[in-house]
């Protein structure tokens, strides 16, 4: 089985992460499960603007796109600015939305039996606000959402360190949180490998 983490952090890849620190607690459990693993900073590469699988021109979206398709287990990580989810984070999710009309061989959403989750990290709210958004988002195009999917960390109120400076590693909700996050979709994950969702009713036709 496999868990791809999208990273949408606003830096690129050398330039360490937050939230990818964070994710780092989630990622300890899934090598215990024996989960393959794989992290993709999307500041990394070239992403169109659109809602397509792929828009063309130099568009690098359809390389991620072919690993969300072979992933069982998908966790968006997401800093938080002015209270919100990144822009890549919401970019992310309109070219996920973008290939929802696509099918499995039963006739459902490519996205069905896939399970998601969110890792949030930054200064001040906003962190059950951006998760709400996130795995709404995931649920509407197919991908399940299990109880307790939502690992964060926000820092005091105005300037101040972050997850890793402020040693948020020693935050035993935030990291509770990112290791339940973890169990929950191993556990919903292996639900579907062995028992799908069935078609009856279920299908795009």
């Amino acid at each position: 089985m496999k868990a791809l983490f999208l990273n949408c952090s606003l830096k690129t890849s050398d330039e360490r992460s937050n939230t990818d620190a964070l994710y780092k607690e989630a990622e300890a459990v899934f090598g215990k499960e024996g989960i393959e693993m794989e992290s993709v900073r999307l500041a990394d590469y070239n992403i169109a603007y659109g809602i397509s699988e792929d828009e063309g021109n130099g568009d690098e979206w359809p390389t991620i796109f072919e690993k969300v398709k072979a992933a069982d287990i998908v966790v968006l990580g997401t800093p938080l600015w002015l209270g919100e989810k990144s822009s890549i984070a919401t970019l992310a999710i309109e070219r996920l939305y973008g290939g929802s009309g696509l099918t499995n061989e039963k006739g459902q959403s490519l996205y069905y039996n896939k399970v998601g989750g969110v890792v949030i990290t930054g200064n001040e709210d906003g962190a059950k606000h951006a998760a709400a958004s996130i795995l709404y988002g995931f649920s509407h195009i197919g991908i399940t959402v299990p109880p307790n999917v939502d690992a964060y960390w926000v820092g005091e109120a105005g300037p101040g360190d972050s997850y890793i400076d402020a040693n948020g590693q020693e935050n035993d909700f935030a990291t509770g949180h990112a290791k339940t996050m973890a169990h929950n979709l191993v556990h919903f994950a292996r639900i579907f490998n062995e028992n799908p969702i069935p078609a009856k009713g279920n299908t795009m036709e």
